[in-house]
């Protein structure tokens, strides 16, 4: 059987406790265990035992140097079911001066974030596989600047992304 998604990420960052303060305001995570140094979270529509754990390594950690001097992994990215919930978190990542971007790489609306650690992410809404037409396929040649009202006046607040591609 092939793989079907990803179930967890795990990171290293500098202070655990204001990471997870981050993740739960930020994407509305809670945590499901922890032990020192240590804490796993669950996104709130999640099955999974944990989306995300959390190792703390101290302050004196450097910063990641992957993608400008090392190899290493570029971002994680999360799909949300709605753009109203997109937009919600666009809001809310704005509020806390962590969003860095927004793309629209037609088939899917993307939010970029950096955590407290620098520690880059996405958020992101699919379009359902009934919607997509040969446009919005050919759009994928290439990424613009996401313009997420004209999205929600599109596809609608309320349309559950996905559906088809990855739910």
């Amino acid at each position: 059987m092939p793989v079907q998604r990803l179930n967890h990420a795990v990171l290293y960052v500098r202070d655990v406790a204001r990471s997870v303060a981050f993740y739960q305001e930020a994407l509305g995570f809670r945590v499901v265990n922890s032990f020192p140094g240590a804490v796993f979270l669950q996104a709130s529509g999640s099955a999974n035992d944990h989306d995300l754990g959390l190792f703390q390594i101290g302050a004196q950690a450097g910063p990641s140097l992957a993608g400008r001097s090392t190899v290493g992994l570029y971002h994680l990215a999360w799909e949300v079911d709605t753009l109203a919930e997109l937009q919600r978190i666009a809001v809310k990542l704005g509020e806390m001066d962590a969003l860095v971007g927004a793309s629209d790489h037609s088939t899917t609306k993307a939010l970029y974030a950096k955590d407290p650690d620098g520690i880059e992410f996405e958020v992101s809404w699919l379009v359902p596989a009934d919607l997509l037409d040969e446009e919005v396929i050919a759009g994928r040649a290439s990424i613009r600047p996401l313009d997420l009202a004209k999205e929600l006046e599109r596809y609608g607040a309320q349309t559950r992304g996905g559906v088809g591609v990855s739910v």
